[in-house]
């Protein structure tokens, strides 16, 4: 009887509905999905920062390519006229009647197209055939090259568009993650993010106090870069109080007397390969693949950077990973 009890009880247990209970996430957990998309924000806006330069770029290329173009038209129309005129007077010279002046006159890109033409104006005037044909040869390469350029343009428009949109969606859901915590445990997250930005702002600033340096170029941009300390990030940022990562390396090196383009992307194509192991200060550390982030080296373990939103100019511990984006290389300018 007692064996039959206990088997019934058994069944029961293991037949018995369970119910599985999720544990609410930490205030930790939080910080760090919200550090997450902030981050991704910053990998985002650098990604305008590339497209934007070459938005620039390319504007300026497709005025020089249009003004070009308008040069070599105007040539080619004169070539036309002068060559109508020289097949005109040889089909009159021909016996042809007054009506055909008026049929070629009327559009010299047509009429010069027609190989009867161009041999009757060619076994008289051959050079001013051959600048002709040069010309309109010209001026189609122009014209394909202007529409290379302009199609260029319009897809670097549409990703910086696309970037721009994806970090302000991201931004926008790490607001949405805050704003789903209770008053308390929103305010609690709050005051231990200032707690920790306080410390790293303390120490940041011994750290650049401490730093002493010579004239040379990497160490004239560190202290640049060290003198803005605690100033807050603002994506396509260059000063005099707000900075993006690449925005401040830019403006750094300024001082220093390099020019840099606002792009850790682009920056990352200037100066000479270093060695992780080989790092001076000065020196300039990108992370991400894409990259999406430049640091600057300031010696005894430490880069400054100005990190992403929600975040100000610093001084932290070098790393191979900053956060999930890997050290890709670094450049000596």
């Amino acid at each position: 009887m007692a064996r039959k009890l206990l088997a019934s009880l058994l069944v029961a247990v293991f037949l018995a509905p369970t119910t599985v209970v999720w544990a609410a996430p930490s205030t930790a957990q939080i910080q760090r999905k919200v550090d997450d998309l902030r981050t991704l924000a910053a990998e985002k806006f650098e990604a305008a920062n590339e497209a934007t330069l070459k938005i620039a770029q390319l504007e300026k290329e497709r005025k020089g390519l249009s003004s070009k173009e308008a040069l070599i038209k105007a040539e080619l129309d004169s070539a036309s006229t002068f060559l109508s005129r020289i097949a005109i007077q040889s089909y009159q010279g021909s016996g042809f009647s007054h009506s055909l002046e008026l049929i070629l006159s009327g559009d010299p890109t047509q009429y010069l197209s027609d190989a009867s033409i161009l041999e009757v104006i060619g076994s008289r005037n051959a050079k001013a055939l051959r600048d002709y044909k040069a010309t309109r040869q010209r001026y189609q390469a122009s014209q394909l090259v202007l529409v290379d350029r302009t199609t260029n343009l319009v897809a670097q428009k549409a990703k910086l568009t696309k970037e721009v949109n994806a970090a302000k969606k991201a931004l926008a859901e790490a607001t949405k993650v805050l704003n789903s915590l209770k008053k308390e445990d929103r305010e609690q997250l709050l005051r231990e993010e200032a707690d920790r930005e306080n410390k790293i702002f303390a120490d940041s600033k011994k750290y650049a106090q401490s730093y002493k340096g010579d004239n040379s170029r990497g160490s004239l941009a560190l202290k640049f870069a060290l003198a803005q300390i605690g100033d807050i990030y603002v994506w396509a940022a260059a000063g005099p109080t707000r900075w993006d990562c690449s925005g401040l390396t830019m403006r750094a090196f300024q001082k220093a007397g390099v020019s840099l383009p606002h792009s850790s992307r682009i920056q990352v194509k200037y100066g000479k390969s270093v060695s992780y192991s080989a790092l001076k200060p000065g020196d300039l550390m990108f992370f991400g693949k894409p990259i999406s982030h430049v640091s600057m080296y300031m010696g005894g373990g430490k880069m400054v950077q100005a990190p992403r939103p929600g975040k100000k100019v610093e001084v932290i511990n070098i790393t191979k990973m900053f956060g999930r984006k890997p050290f890709v290389g670094a450049r000596r300018l």
